[in-house]
This record gives structure tokens, C-alpha cells and sequence, in this order.
């Protein structure tokens, strides 16, 4: 089809027929913001009633597409199809029109509204005064025509995660969205709660009522899940597929290039050694008072990473900050090498004790400081970079920051740069290279690579890896289980405080992690397995 000027649109577009899946069509995009090309003639074909999976690292062009195909920007040449009629959308409501929605990783539900006043409420026209027994009764009739089960009179801040999301997803189809754009939709599920969601999505799709554009980075989802894949690399398309055809190698290739591809080096056999790291009855609060930590005990040996599995917010954050000194603990204690550990500065270099915290820049860094500053928060008063253990010798930090920025791969202007310049990959890159680059052996390490693009999570899992082949005790937190199952040799799941579930990484099993994830007992799981 040929593409018209967009300046030829010059009324909203007329809705687009209610009946069933619709396709979505990008051909030849483009889009500029200044002198930087987001989108560099991006051509994708997303057919009706398929799941089409959208990967690329972090600024791949992902958002900026999806952007363009909502109304939240206009490409400045190129154009899109929807249906089979081409259109310029200049709006969300525009794009809501004729079918199209998006499901954002972040919810969008207002807390203290129930389910029902959420989805009245998320129409593009309400009226002035709401007959609610009537739009609850519409709001059943249609609950009947879709796969999902919601409480429609339980306030969204009850909800639990996978349920928010299933409302998410929901509120596009009330709003009669045949089309739907989910951005990270998993991000914060447990397995099962990841798996029962797409699963839905799929479903949908494949009896005709919606075509998904899932936008991942995890190839598991897009393997079992999705029907097509398109691959963007520094705003062009560089590849894509049916995903029968295709492998995790073929799309990791696709998203770095050969040349930049990490791969993680095996986890060498080690035996149990001496435990390096104890947690002993461990107890802390969070911000509001409430006790987040409640009794933990944890043993962390030579040569071994220890995983933490949980949803957010079930007291790993606080667990990691106790840890790192950042926080108090209010019964319990940690023991380093045998002994109590006050996570001073000079107990951490005695014992070789290192952190990556979670939001590095906000917990390891000064943000107006340069790279190389940051870099020698450990090192700066030691001989070779202080004279007296007062004079600072720059010339030294600026020295070693250059070597520790070759060795790590880190993408900076320079040394001198300030450290808040950097993306969010590379910020993390200087943190593991200060932490790192010494002789460490004991780690903790909170969502190392969380938000990070494809490169930068296969650059960090190498290093955490090669720790501990070299015999350091590594205590992994993430919420990732695919990061945790890849590079744990135990994991162990939080909840609500406390460890509620063990397991090797050779005995370890998904579905058995999420059940436990979600705060069910083994006896529920086996019940529900049974009924099943």
C-alpha cells in the first residue's frame, strides 16, 4: 500500500467497525528528535489475531514506535495502517477510536476507587450522574464475553499484583480496544500469575477477539507465547520472524550484533565450603514502623550464589539495606566470617564484604560527582591515590578510571564526566567495576539489572558468575526468576518477611517457586495440583 503525506489528514479518523481483531500495519517510519533518529524507516506487520513480540534493548526505539502507533507522537514521514485503511493518529483518544489501546508496565488504577469506578470511570465520556446499578450490571453481562474473573466491587489498592494487571488488560476491552499494546506486562508477576496472563492474551487472540503486540526482554515469554517476533536495534529493524523459526541465540544476535554478545561463563563445580555470610534470627523495620524483616536465618558458603526470589515489597529491600548498613535491624544480627558484622567501612574492607545496591544512582553514587570520582569512593585514601591520607592525587583516580573503564566496557565521555550522564546500564557497569575490581569474598548484590538493556544484563551475569567461580559467597537478590535460576546454585523465596521455601538449583521447579512467591503452603499447592 502506498503511504500519503500525513499532512492530508486533517479530521480525526472515523472510528473503525467493532467486530473482532484488528491488524496493525507501520510501514517506512520515521522519527527525529532534533539531530538523534529514533526510528529510521521501521516497517512492522502485526497480523490480526496474532501475538507479535517486540524486542530491542533499551534505546532500541521500542517506546518511540509504540508512541507513534498510540497518537503520543507523529513520525515525520511514513505511515500507519490499521485495518486496512491507512491513518494518521494524533492522539491517544484518536488511537482509542479506532480500536487501538495500551496496557503501560506501570498500573494506572487509582488506589482508592473500586474495580467498578475504575472501568466507568476510564471512558471517554461519562455521564454527569452514574446509574451504578446499572453499569455494574452491564459491566457482568460483559465480564461474561471475556476470559477473566475480577471482583468489581473490591478497591484496586486490595488487589494483588496479577490481578491489577488482568484489570489493566480488562479496561482496554470495556473500552472496546481490539488492538493492544502491553509494555512489559510480567514485569512484576509471579511465574504462574506471567503465565495465566499471556496465557489469556493468547487466547484471545487466537479465537479472533484482540491482536497483541507484547513489547519483552524475556525470550521465554516470546518462545511460548507470541506467534512473530520483530527485533529493533539502534532504530531500525535488524530482524524478524515466526517464532517457530527462531531460537534465544538467533534473538540475542539480533538485539547486540555478534561482536558484543556476552556469553556467561558455566558455573564451575565447587564444593561446600565455609560459610562466609550468617544471618542469624534477623529483624527489621521498614519506613512506616512495621516490622518488613521478621526472623531470618541464612547461611551463605564459599563459592556459591544464594538467590532471594519474591514480589516486590516482601522485605528484600529492607533485608539488602540491614546488609549494607543502610538500615537498622531490630532483632538478630548478621555474622561476617564468624563474626558480628556492623557494615562499617572499615569491617568491609577487612572482610572483602562489596555491594551493588538496587537504583545505584540514587544508593552508591554521587550523582554531581565524575566517573572517576565514583570510582574511588573505596580507594581514594589508600597509598598511591592519597599522600598523608589527606592530599588527593586526581591524576591517580583518573588513571585507574580509565583502566577500570576499558576492563568493564563502561560507555562514558570520559572519566571527567559527570556519573549522571550515563545511562542506566553503564552506572551499573561503574558501580560493579569499583566493587569488583578488588579482591572480594563476599557480594550482595539487589536487582543488579533491573531495567538494564540485553548487553548490559549478559556483561553483568558474567562478572557475578566469575565471582563466584573464583570462590566469593554471593547473596543474589531479584526479582527476575529467570536471572535466578540461571545463576543460583540455592534459592530461597521471601515472604512477607520471612523465608518461607528452599530450594537446590537442581531440584528447583517454577511453578513450586511462584506457588510460594504468591504466600501459598506446599499443602495448598499439592490440594490445588490434585484438583487440577
Amino acid at each position: 500500500m502506498t503511504i500519503d503525506s500525513a499532512t492530508s489528514y486533517l479530521v480525526p479518523p472515523a472510528p473503525e467497525p467493532r467486530d473482532g481483531a484488528i491488524g496493525v500495519e507501520v510501514a517506512n517510519i520515521t522519527k527525529h528528535f532534533g539531530d538523534f533518529t529514533a526510528l529510521d524507516k521501521v516497517s512492522i506487520r502485526v497480523a490480526p489475531g496474532t501475538v507479535h513480540a517486540l524486542l530491542g534493548e533499551n534505546g532500541a526505539g521500542k517506546s518511540t514506535l509504540v508512541k507513534c502507533i498510540m497518537g503520543y507522537y507523529y513520525p515525520d514521514s511514513g505511515g500507519i495502517i490499521v485495518g486496512d485503511s491507512q491513518r494518521f493518529i494524533r492522539s491517544p483518544r484518536e488511537a482509542h477510536l479506532l480500536g487501538l489501546g495500551m496496557v503501560y508496565q506501570h498500573f494506572t488504577l487509582i488506589p482508592g476507587m473500586t474495580v467498578l469506578e475504575n472501568l466507568v470511570m476510564a471512558r471517554a465520556e461519562v455521564p454527569k450522574i452514574i446509574n451504578w446499578r446499572e453499569e455494574r450490571n452491564n459491566l457482568l453481562e460483559f465480564l461474561d464475553t471475556v476470559p477473566f474473573d475480577v471482583r468489581l466491587d473490591i478497591p484496586a489498592s486490595a488487589l494483588a499484583v496479577g490481578e491489577k494487571q488482568k484489570v489493566e488488560i480488562l479496561k482496554q476491552l470495556y473500552l472496546n480496544s481490539r488492538f493492544l499494546i502491553l509494555d512489559e506486562p510480567t514485569s512484576v508477576l509471579t511465574p504462574q500469575e506471567a503465565d495465566e496472563i499471556l496465557g489469556l492474551v493468547r487466547e484471545m487472540a487466537r479465537d479472533g477477539s484482540i491482536t497483541a503486540l507484547i513489547i519483552t526482554h524475556k525470550f521465554s515469554e516470546v518462545t511460548a507465547f507470541a506467534d512473530e517476533v520483530t527485533v529493533l536495534r539502534r532504530g531500525q529493524v535488524v530482524g524478524s520472524g515466526g517464532v517457530a523459526d527462531l531460537n534465544p541465540e538467533d534473538l540475542a544476535r539480533m538485539m547486540i550484533g555478534d561482536d558484543e554478545l556476552t556469553v556467561t561463563k558455566p558455573r564451575a563445580e565447587t564444593k561446600a565450603g565455609a560459610v562466609k555470610l550468617e544471618l542469624q534470627a534477623l529483624s527489621a523495620d521498614n519506613d512506616s514502623g512495621h516490622a518488613a524483616i521478621r526472623g531470618v536465618d541464612l547461611k551463605v558458603h564459599i563459592g556459591e550464589i544464594v538467590g532471594i526470589a519474591g514480589v516486590s515489597g516482601n522485605g528484600q529491600s529492607e533485608l539488602v539495606q540491614v546488609i549494607a548498613g543502610q538500615r537498622i535491624a531490630t532483632g538478630g544480627g548478621v555474622h561476617v566470617h564468624g563474626e558480628p558484622y556492623g557494615a562499617s567501612r572499615k569491617e568491609s574492607e577487612r572482610h572483602k564484604l562489596f555491594c551493588l545496591p538496587e537504583e545505584p544512582l540514587a544508593n552508591a553514587c554521587v550523582a554531581e560527582m565524575s566517573v572517576a570520582e565514583n570510582m574511588a569512593f573505596r580507594t581514594f585514601d589508600r597509598p598511591g591515590f592519597a599522600a598523608g591520607g589527606w592530599w588527593l592525587k586526581r591524576g591517580a583516580f583518573q588513571k585507574r578510571a580509565g583502566e577500570l573503564i576499558a576492563r568493564y566496557n563502561i560507555k562514558t565521555p570520559g572519566p571527567d564526566a559527570s556519573i549522571s550522564q550515563l545511562s542506566g546500564g553503564n552506572i551499573q557497569r561503574t558501580v560493579l567495576a569499583r566493587e569488583l575490581s578488588g579482591d572480594v569474598e563476599i557480594l550482595i548484590a539487589a536487582n543488579p539489572c533491573f531495567g538494564l538493556d540485553f548487553s548490559a544484563v549478559a556483561d553483568i551475569h558474567a562478572q557475578l558468575m566469575e565471582v563466584r567461580n573464583r570462590g566469593a559467597a554471593v547473596l543474589l537478590v531479584s526479582e527476575d526468576l529467570d536471572e535466578l535460576l540461571e545463576l543460583s546454585d540455592r534459592i530461597v523465596v521471601m515472604f512477607e518477611g520471612e523465608l518461607v521455601y528452599e530450594s537446590k538449583i537442581d531440584d528447583a521447579d517454577r511453578t513450586t517457586i511462584g506457588y510460594h512467591m504468591a504466600g501459598h503452603s506446599m499443602l495448598e499447592y499439592r490440594n490445588n495440583s490434585r484438583s487440577t
